[in-house]
């Protein structure tokens, strides 16, 4: 689990984070959503460490991540994957390189036994076949597929996803969506995602943060949006017609 208190941040004289405060669950898809330049990268960003909070608390099972020496951090770092916007995978390296560069760098594992742990991450989302491909060679969701895969490699307690399904089509979208949520739920990894994606939001928004201008608007699952009256929360998530018009037809039935 991972809460924030009172988490503010400031860039000179503007405050773009302002006084947040919430809960990221075990086992769940967390969503963080919100209009271009609300603060969600920012509070991602605060998250993970590349930004300090101006104050407030950032807690990871009760572990201040805020006060913690740069040697604490770093030990932290060890127990998060990330999964970036573009797949940020090595050109020169193999699938199946790519997927043990975390076991390299961080684990005490002989050659065999990385090489095997990249495999068994491989399977885990469909690729194993692709092993010996370099990403110029495999389709922009089985790339993502394979930074899942590597993101997972170090058996991670908390799961940091930055717009994972970027540039990727409805389908595919569907696929990640889906890897991730079952990663989640079978590893009861604190799973966090920064998305503009709506059908993420619908599908798989287990716990969702609505950010707007810096400051915690709405928080809930997605089967509550639906019947929820915040109106900058309906505005945002209901923006196009077809969103309103299924909206308006879950009412109808009731």
């Amino acid at each position: 689990m991972i809460e924030i208190k009172n988490l503010c941040k400031s860039f000179e004289d503007k405050q773009v984070l302002k006084d947040i405060s919430a809960v990221f669950e075990n086992g769940k898809t967390n969503l963080i959503i919100g209009q271009s330049g609300s603060g969600k990268t920012v509070l991602m960003k605060n998250l993970v460490g590349l930004l300090d909070p101006t104050s407030g608390e950032v807690l990871y099972d009760g572990r201040d991540f805020v006060a913690m020496s740069k040697k604490e951090k770093i030990m932290l770092r060890r127990e998060m994957g990330m999964i970036f916007q573009s797949a940020a995978l090595f050109d020169s390296q193999t699938v199946l390189e790519n997927v043990m560069f975390p076991l390299d760098m961080f684990s005490n594992m002989n050659l065999r036994e990385r090489q095997q742990r990249a495999r068994t991450c491989l399977d885990r989302v469909n690729l194993v076949e692709a092993e010996r491909k370099y990403p110029g060679e495999i389709s922009g969701g089985m790339q993502k597929r394979v930074a899942i895969a590597r993101a997972i490699a170090l058996n991670p307690k908390y799961l940091f996803c930055d717009e994972p399904n970027s540039g990727l089509d409805p389908k595919t979208s569907l696929v990640i969506d889906e890897l991730l949520h079952g990663i989640t739920q079978e590893f009861d990894i604190t799973t966090i995602i920064n998305t503009h994606d709506m059908n993420s939001v619908m599908g798989i928004g287990e716990n969702i943060i609505y950010i707007y201008e810096g400051q915690k608007e709405w928080q809930g699952h997605s089967k509550d949006i639906m019947e929820s009256t915040n109106r900058k929360l309906t505005d945002f998530i209901f923006a196009s017609d077809l969103l309103k018009q299924m909206r308006a037809a879950v009412r109808g039935k009731e």
